[in-house]
């Protein structure tokens, strides 16, 4: 049995309403409905879909044993409607030639079948469209609307020139490093410049704000020690787990880190020799020697030489007892690498001219921590009002911590007895 795809001339033709049909169907006996039924079962094909959006399938009669054709509408595809004029008048020729319909008993033969919307013509590989090539030549107008970003340049004498083209540069300023002071290094700035921020940087932010430092103070920290960044993250950790097993805490260790940003870039042999020199140098005990360096840790990353030199003034110019020297250093730490000339210009000064005995500077000893100027400027003026009077056993008794750390208001009105007009005008005289 043999169905084929009627044209558009032909489907013109045959097209019925569906009204006719039905009424055209009514009119036929029972017998010929039956008949043609079983006919139908017995000779039955795949359906055919029709370019124009028609389903034909056969309808069979017993008086005329010739088929029946039923229409019915279904879905189109603007897709399908596009195919090539070129197929659309070969259906119609090969419909044109098969005016007679064949005869039921007739063998027939299969005819192609044409391509569902869900098989063979998917929209999907439409939008399959091979991606350009950067080989792929390109129009004059297309190159002149290219816009290249500026070169790197080849040396610089700033990193200013290079932050836009560096990732790590742009995240270090981000964090607060000042790439002004760094760059006055030429091996820093280079160093910088080679650095990737995720494979040598990122780590080594987290172990120190693991360590305790605070995101404000990455900034200053790295500023000052940009060579952490090429040390060995595992001997950091080793130089950590060496002052913890000091016994210093890792509040401590933060501290000293914030106030000594080299610290960590000592090893932990010359780390462990600073301690040994300072206990037994000062003759200190441990907890003293571990307070030492916690209040002022430059001490394990400076020189040994301001330290060393002082203590000769302590000892030989300043007549000074070790014992002396011990409580005075344990107070006020910066008296170790004080300059040389202020020590000995204020202990001469103290002692000398007003008069106050070792005893009484071991006991105040902030007096080497604070200008000259100031200490002249107001035991002047109590000298000049008659209340220059240090010695502890005697009334009226002037502390020289208190003479050199209070302001000028309570130092009027406490142990001048007078007022900061008066103390303004006598200054004037000076």
């Amino acid at each position: 049995m043999l169905f084929c795809s009627l044209g558009r001339a032909t489907l013109r033709k045959m097209a019925l309403s569906a009204q006719q049909i039905s009424r055209w169907l009514n009119s036929s006996k029972l017998s010929s409905f039956m008949t043609a039924l079983q006919l139908r079962r017995r000779f039955q094909r795949p359906e055919t879909t029709l370019s124009c959006g028609v389903f034909a399938q056969p309808r069979v009669s017993s008086e005329g044993c010739f088929l029946q054709w039923g229409f019915r509408t279904y879905r189109t595809s603007s897709l399908w409607n596009s195919s090539k004029s070129a197929d659309s008048s070969r259906q119609e020729i090969n419909c044109a030639q098969s005016t007679l319909l064949p005869s039921v008993n007739e063998p027939s033969q299969r005819t192609p079948k044409i391509p569902s919307l869900d098989s063979e013509l998917s929209l999907e590989g439409l939008d399959d469209v091979p991606p350009l090539s950067p080989l792929q030549p390109i129009s004059d107008d297309e190159a002149v609307q290219i816009i290249a970003g500026p070169p790197l340049p080849p040396s610089s004498v700033t990193l200013r020139d290079y932050v836009d083209h560096s990732e790590t540069l742009r995240k270090l300023v981000l964090l607060g490093v000042d790439l002004s002071k760094i760059e006055k290094h030429p091996d820093a700035a280079n160093l910088l410049l080679r650095l990737d921020f995720e494979r040598d940087i990122k780590q080594m932010l987290l172990f120190l704000k693991d360590l305790g430092i605070e995101d404000t103070q990455l900034g200053p920290l790295l500023t000052k020690n940009y060579a952490i960044f090429s040390e060995d993250l595992e001997n950091l950790k080793t130089r950590v787990a060496y002052l913890q097993s000091k016994n210093f805490s890792k509040v401590d260790i933060a501290q000293m880190v914030r106030n000594a940003p080299f610290l960590l870039s000592f090893s932990v042999e010359r780390l462990d020799n600073r301690l040994g020199f300072f206990q037994k140098e000062l003759e200190l005990s441990v907890k003293k020697t571990r307070d030492l360096v916690i209040r002022l840790p430059r001490l394990l990353t400076g020189s040994l030489e301001p330290v060393k030199e002082n203590m000769k003034v302590f000892r030989l110019e300043l007549g000074f007892q070790q014992n002396e020297i011990q409580h005075m250093i344990t107070k006020i730490p910066k008296m170790l690498t004080a300059n040389k000339r202020k020590l000995t210009e204020t202990f001469d000064y103290v002692h000398n001219v007003m008069c106050v005995p070792h005893r009484v500077v071991v006991r105040s000893p902030q007096v080497f921590n604070t200008r000259l100027f100031k200490v002249k400027e107001r035991h002047l003026f109590l000298a000049y009002l008659g209340r220059a009077q240090y010695d502890p056993t005697k009334p009226n008794y002037i502390s020289l911590d208190n003479l050199v750390s209070v302001p000028d208001g309570i130092f009027c009105e406490a142990m001048a007895k007078a007022s900061v007009r008066d103390f303004e005008k006598f200054l004037k005289t000076l």
